[in-house]
């Protein structure tokens, strides 16, 4: 497949936060290259936020006119069938990846829906595989074994069987859709120290050295558990191609500052390719022409290469 032929959707995100302008200037940009895009949201949203080149495709979806940091739970609905619609053109084999603008937890929630983010919302919507969250910035490629939850839930979500279905994930994804051979994945100790023998905790013995012993003997280069202040400079460094942190903050904290404006999310595990933005709505300098669009750019480029490598079986495009 040549980089011509790809089809990418883009999603505009909470037409009340700044997604609408990212998506504007990205594309303005030409962040998409000679890829066919096709818009998916509240399209006079983005048209207002700056326009569209005008071989964009729009779908259009809206349940609430909104303005600029002024959000409304009644756009909810058109947010949520957007994604959908987009998952589903990359499931039919209509679009070759999604990058998605950010959409608000809150306004999800107070509509009804009970998705804490897109992870949830894609894997429902693909129906198969198991999602798993990465980060993808500077150096750093980190992955999650619990997303959205909170902190005191995550020694309860922790499983070796669990551990092993993410490593396997990584290592499939990374190999195919980032070209990494044999991917060298490190794995953080939940507790301060690795639990430092036991001292602080006893979830690395119990959970986390088996599963990373299991996963190593399905040839999964996965190492650990090792201490997550110190990993991370570690894997900058170039010691190891991808980190599995175990839960949000250990994982995306390091990431964030390492790479902030320039990271991407990525959803590995599913049947389609998405990627999406590192940063939030920002409701607060919506319309104020602030928003940077780096990580949109960002992502939309990722989700192409990404599509690219997949088509090519993994080898150069």
């Amino acid at each position: 497949m040549s980089r011509t032929s790809l089809r990418i959707g883009i999603t505009a995100g909470d037409p009340a936060g700044i997604g609408p302008e990212v998506v504007s200037q990205a594309l303005r940009a030409r962040a998409q290259g000679s890829a066919e895009v096709r818009l998916y949201g509240d399209v006079d949203a983005v048209e207002r936020a700056g326009g569209l080149p005008e071989e964009v495709a729009r779908q259009s979806f809206v349940s609430a006119k909104v303005a600029p940091g002024k959000p409304d739970p009644a756009a909810a609905h058109g947010v949520i069938e957007a994604i959908r619609a987009a998952a589903r053109d990359c499931l039919a084999g209509d679009l070759d990846a999604m990058a998605t603008a950010p959409i608000s937890k809150d306004m999800i929630a107070r509509a009804g829906y009970a998705y804490p983010g897109h992870t949830e919302l894609l894997a429902e919507a693909a129906g198969a595989g198991r999602a798993v969250m990465l980060l993808v910035g500077g150096q750093l490629r980190v992955g999650l074994a619990t997303i959205h939850c909170a902190l005191r839930e995550v020694p309860d979500l922790i499983a070796t069987p669990d551990l092993i279905e993410v490593l396997e994930v990584m290592q499939r994804d990374l190999t195919l859709r980032f070209r990494l051979p044999r991917p060298r994945i490190a794995v953080c100790g939940l507790n301060p120290h690795a639990g430092e023998g036991g001292r602080f905790g006893d979830e690395e013995a119990r959970i986390i050295r088996p599963a990373v012993a299991a996963a190593r003997g399905l040839g999964i280069d996965a190492r650990g558990p090792l201490a997550a202040d110190s990993l991370f400079q570690r894997a900058a460094a170039g010691e190891f191609d991808a980190v599995l942190g175990m839960y949000h903050d250990q994982a995306l904290g390091p990431l964030k500052l390492h790479a902030f404006g320039r990271a991407v999310n990525v959803t590995l595990g599913l049947p389609l390719i998405r990627t999406s933005v590192d940063h939030g709505t920002a409701f607060d300098i919506a319309g104020q022409g602030r928003a940077d669009p780096g990580s949109m750019i960002e992502a939309v480029r990722l989700a192409l290469r990404l599509a690219a490598n997949e088509a090519s079986g993994g080898n150069e495009t």
